[in-house]
């Protein structure tokens, strides 16, 4: 690959390589390996796995580019992955990132490393916006975090960018159902499979491979470097600058390490087990009281949604969920017109949205209030039904996602936060927590957690749970 990782910067990716393949490694480049791998002996033969978890500016990209360069030349005829391919069969080594923007950056790293190489250039047979066809029978493609796309092909290796990181509307796993649509894939070749991520939280495949693997003898390598020892021209005036700004991410942005004041606010058991069989959407009933709660949007990625429901004794129950993109206007009257099909003449919604949402339902006929209560609260005043078993909601994937996806964040003052997570939505969730709400407290748009200072939202919540 010419100079590209030539001088000592490379040195702890050299290591961690080495002994990812079971290559000798100097004294050197054993310590190297001894600080970022937990203390394991070096793997005696190529391993199955190789996990790195790795600080921001680590040069994670540039190692995704050139291990997909190597298995699917070199390093594809050293491991014998290419033999294993059925006469005609192309070996796909697929490099997936967090999105399109990111898995494109690594495929112009891609093509500048086969490029600079008089013996890899030759093996260009084709290139195209997402992939490069080799002429030995490989193809270097580029994709997103979609469990759906990678099915159905035989793979020399793969390769996971920023996995900590993938998120999907419509699944709440998206790193696990990857890496399980991967494995079958890499079960002909034997081929490698890579995770280069910087850290979050302490879940989802990253967390769970550090956590079972790291410092462990066997054939999955977990290492773990902050940005600095894995790239040690990088100015320490840049870590100490993120530290004085927010010490809990640069500890896991700059210092490789997971986030211990994120955590889970609702589980996938709690969430799967309120999802009811039947109808999507159940019509409306004489003698119940529905009330509505919407999370409006000024356009974009996010959607506008509506949450529609009422109270059957000790239950809440979701009659409907509708989520929509486009125009705000003409989704404020679709809204109103169903509104009004339930008998509701009043919606609250989300009081950070501005005027124009009581503007444009007032045009319709409906009142629109806003909430009291901040979306953090709204969250944490609906987290006791979900404890319960007192929620029926409709069988809708991304309200799922969204709900399992939600985050509870501990600030310096002991004040919790719920959120979704960097590059998520709530849209669907919000609408729904805030419709529980209504329900749980007779329909006022102002219900809120008494608080008392010095204690913890989340632990100020627990007497109206126990009620």
């Amino acid at each position: 690959m010419g100079n590209a990782f030539q001088g000592p910067t490379w040195e702890p990716w050299r290591a961690i390589l080495s002994a990812a393949f079971a290559l000798p490694l100097s004294p050197e480049r054993r310590a190297l390996f001894d600080g970022l791998a937990g203390g394991r002996e070096p793997p005696t033969r190529p391993v199955r796995e190789l996990w790195a978890v790795a600080g921001r500016r680590g040069g994670k990209s540039h190692i995704a580019a050139a291990l997909s360069v190597y298995l699917s030349t070199v390093g594809a005829e050293v491991l014998g992955t290419l033999a294993r391919l059925s006469r005609g069969e192309r070996g796909v080594v697929p490099v997936i990132a967090c999105d399109r923007a990111q898995a494109r950056v690594i495929l112009g790293y891609v093509t500048a490393l086969l490029e600079s190489s008089p013996v890899l250039s030759q093996l260009v047979e084709r290139q195209g916006r997402e992939e490069v066809e080799l002429s030995n029978g490989a193809a270097i493609q580029i994709g997103t975090n979609s469990f759906r796309a990678v099915r159905g092909r035989t793979m020399l290796a793969a390769l996971f960018d920023e996995s900590a990181f993938y998120r999907d509307e419509a699944s709440a796993n998206p790193d696990t159902e990857l890496y399980r649509a991967v494995l079958p894939g890499l079960a002909t070749t034997g081929g490698l499979l890579v995770g280069i991520s910087s850290p979050y939280a302490r879940r989802g495949l990253l967390w769970d491979k550090f956590r079972r693997h790291y410092g462990q003898p066997g054939d999955v390598l977990v290492v773990q470097g902050a940005s600095r020892e894995l790239n040690p021209s990088l100015p320490q005036s840049v870590v100490d600058q993120a530290v004085e700004d927010d010490p809990q991410a640069a500890l896991a942005e700059w210092g490789g390490q997971f986030r211990g004041d994120i955590e889970s606010f609702l589980t996938r058991e709690a969430v799967e087990g309120a999802l009811r069989n039947g109808l999507l959407e159940l019509p409306k009933l004489p003698g119940l009281g529905y009330r509505a709660f919407c999370d409006p949007s000024g356009g974009g990625q996010d959607e506008f949604a509506l949450a529609l429901g009422h109270r059957e004794g000790a239950r809440y129950v979701v009659d409907l969920l509708r989520a929509r993109r486009g125009v705000p206007a003409e989704i404020a009257a679709e809204f109103a017109a169903l509104l009004k099909s339930y008998g509701i003449t009043r919606v609250h919604g989300d009081k950070y949205a501005g005027t124009w949402p009581a503007d444009e339902f007032r045009r319709h006929g409906i009142a629109y209030e806003a909430a009291a209560a901040p979306k953090s609260e709204l969250y944490l005043n609906c987290l006791a039904t979900f404890a319960n078993g007192r929620v029926e909601l409709p069988r809708d994937d991304r309200l799922v996602a969204q709900l399992v996806g939600l985050e509870r964040r501990t600030a310096r003052g002991g004040r919790d936060s719920i959120d979704h997570p960097p590059g998520g939505h709530d849209d669907r969730a919000n609408a729904v927590a805030g419709l529980l709400g209504l329900l749980r407290h007779g329909g006022a748009a102002g219900f809120v957690i008494e608080t008392t200072p010095g204690i913890g939202t989340a632990h100020r919540a627990l007497p109206e749970i126990m009620r």
